[in-house]
């Protein structure tokens, strides 16, 4: 993805969209600053040259090689943070895994059958009774309506 000399000033909304990008070029841009989230879910990104006021995304750890020339650096080899010998900031809790999310990102998967808050709920989600559920209540109180409310109803 070329977004070479497009004179951004910020990074584009749209990029978002883009996690599949394997090499992102955002060089002769005046950009000042990367945000936070600007690279999240871009777990395929092998290869980002950004103007050389800007450190790479996730800092020189998230990535295996950082060159700098004489208008650009490059940032390649995104690491899995999952697999280094540092750990985690935000350990993932039992019954998950730590999955990488973007270059210096980190995500917790959790591990079949669990899911819910904190992996805690053991199973799968009961969708029959919750349906069931939603559904009696819907009709109940359609027809509760429908019963108490007939009578304002203007005949022509």
């Amino acid at each position: 993805l070329d977004l070479s000399n497009c004179s951004l000033q910020s990074v584009p909304p749209g990029l978002a969209e883009a996690t599949t990008a394997i090499v992102l070029d955002l060089t002769e841009n005046p950009l000042t600053t990367l945000p936070n989230g600007s690279f999240l879910g871009f777990i395929q990104l092998q290869s980002l040259a950004v103007p050389l006021t800007l450190e790479c995304p996730g800092g020189n750890g998230a990535w295996q090689d950082v060159t700098v020339d004489r208008s650009s650096r490059l940032c390649q080899g995104q690491r899995n943070p999952c697999n280094s010998s540092v750990e985690l900031a935000w350990p993932c809790p039992e019954n998950s895994v730590c999955a990488p999310d973007g270059p210096g990102l980190t995500q917790c998967l959790c591990d079949s059958p669990f899911h819910g808050y904190k992996c805690l709920r053991e199973g799968t989600f009961p969708m029959l009774l919750f349906g069931g559920i939603l559904g009696t209540a819907t009709v109940s109180l359609s027809l509760l309506l429908w019963g108490t409310q007939r009578r304002k109803a203007k005949t022509p």
